[in-house]
């Protein structure tokens, strides 16, 4: 644009200057064929200006509104491009609330799936504990005399001068839980240990008896018994899949396995917590601990194929 003006500047420069020579008068004696020839040409020059300006100007208009669609196509591509990115924008925020969904929708179904292998490992054991006393109420009487004998004196005495053991009492089984409790927090593990025992022994199909074989690990592990925290945990994810202890337990017995420089196993317990319990505070630590370590929180595909 500025070219374009400069030049046309000094074509009116060139024309002001054809019309000057042309209003310069000449005497009568001087006029002659070079004067008419000289005029002529200043008139072609002159013709040409004005052609060649009308060019510029066409010209100029042609660029001036090539510059003003420019200038709107670049504006109607911010637009679209600001459209663009709200929809991404809100796109994502759409994606993100359906996993959220989702994840909470698996964990619940995991949580079904625990709680119906809790019920079932119940059952099994009922009908363990039932088929042994069948077994018991079929075997001749302790007290039976054998054919060919002679009955026992009733009043004799049993050998030892001792009467027959009396059935042993079941403790109550709160008041045994919480005395656990209290004995553990107090660093009491041996009376703690007997405690959570008798719950596992006397009340095996309750709810509390979960709970009391999560403390045995806990106890084996802060005794820096990992061997055995690990197998008192699995206990819990085995015979106790719905208790509310299960997460903590999984949690518990990955860091057991890697102080048992078991880094495979435990990284495995982890990232099977963080998938089948993926909103608890327990699935939160396991994350924490892998990143802590430099280990990926979802396996590659192909380790995962194994």
């Amino acid at each position: 644009m500025k070219i374009a003006k400069t030049f046309r500047n000094r074509l009116l420069a060139i024309a002001a200057i054809a019309l000057a020579l042309t209003a310069i008068p000449v005497p009568a004696h001087a006029t002659s064929k070079e004067m008419i020839e000289l005029q002529t040409q200043v008139q072609q020059l002159l013709d040409m200006v004005q052609r060649l300006q009308s060019t510029v100007d066409a010209r100029f208009g042609v660029m001036q509104h090539l510059v003003e669609q420019t200038a709107e196509s670049a504006n109607q591509m911010n637009a679209t491009i600001s459209a663009l990115q709200q929809k991404i924008g809100a796109q994502s925020e759409a994606t993100g609330g359906k996993l959220d969904a989702v994840s909470g929708q698996v964990q619940s179904l995991n949580d079904s799936v625990d709680e119906l292998k809790s019920r079932l490992a119940k059952l099994d054991k009922s009908l363990a504990d039932l088929q042994a006393q069948l077994q018991a109420a079929q075997a001749p009487a302790a007290g039976a005399t054998p054919a060919g004998q002679t009955p026992a004196d009733p009043n004799a005495q049993p050998q030892g001068g001792a009467g027959a053991p009396a059935a042993s009492v079941a403790p109550p089984l709160k008041e045994t839980f919480q005395a656990g409790v209290r004995d553990y927090n107090a660093a009491h593990y041996d009376v703690a240990t007997s405690e959570f025992q008798d719950v596992l022994h006397y009340y095996p199909m309750d709810d509390l008896a979960g709970s009391a074989q999560f403390y045995l690990g806990e106890i084996a592990y802060h005794q820096e018994d990992y061997a055995d925290a690990v197998k008192a945990y699995n206990a819990v994810l085995e015979g106790f899949s719905g208790s509310p202890r299960a997460p903590a337990a999984q949690l518990k017995k990955g860091l057991a396995l890697l102080q048992l420089q078991k880094k495979d196993q435990g990284v495995r317990e982890l990232r099977q917590l963080i998938q089948r319990h993926p909103q608890t505070p327990e699935a939160d630590q396991a994350r924490k601990k892998l990143n802590g370590m430099g280990v990926r929180i979802n396996p590659p595909a192909a380790a995962a194929a194994h």
